[in-house]
């Protein structure tokens, strides 16, 4: 079975492979399986779109290899808006956030 994506190309997850050690916290604690640890001993992004923006990665790491934007992704917008508040991120249009579009702004994400 094909993994669900949220956006495809959006995510904020970066890896400095130069900083990973090989410990393997991100690979425990991601719960989407985004992270793997390669032949070599590191880690290394196996599946950047199906990130979910949690920040577990960036949080456990103990050389900070990892930098995610906890709560600007499309799991944010979701649970804000189930949560009832209007200013939270969307996914999507602008206006789907109910907010009008500037020349500059096109996406609320």
């Amino acid at each position: 079975m094909e993994r669900m994506i949220y956006l495809k190309d959006v995510v904020t997850l970066e890896l400095n492979e130069g900083k990973c050690v090989g410990c393997g916290m991100c690979s425990e604690v991601c719960p989407q399986a985004v992270i793997a640890m390669n032949g070599i001993g590191r880690a290394w992004i196996q599946d950047r779109d199906a990130c979910m923006e949690c920040g577990a990665c960036s949080r456990n790491c103990p050389t900070g290899a990892f930098s995610v934007q906890a709560g600007v992704g499309c799991a944010a917008a979701v649970i804000n808006s189930m949560l009832g508040r209007s200013d939270a991120p969307c996914c999507g249009p602008i206006e789907s956030c109910g907010q009008t579009a500037t020349k500059e702004e096109t996406s609320c994400c």
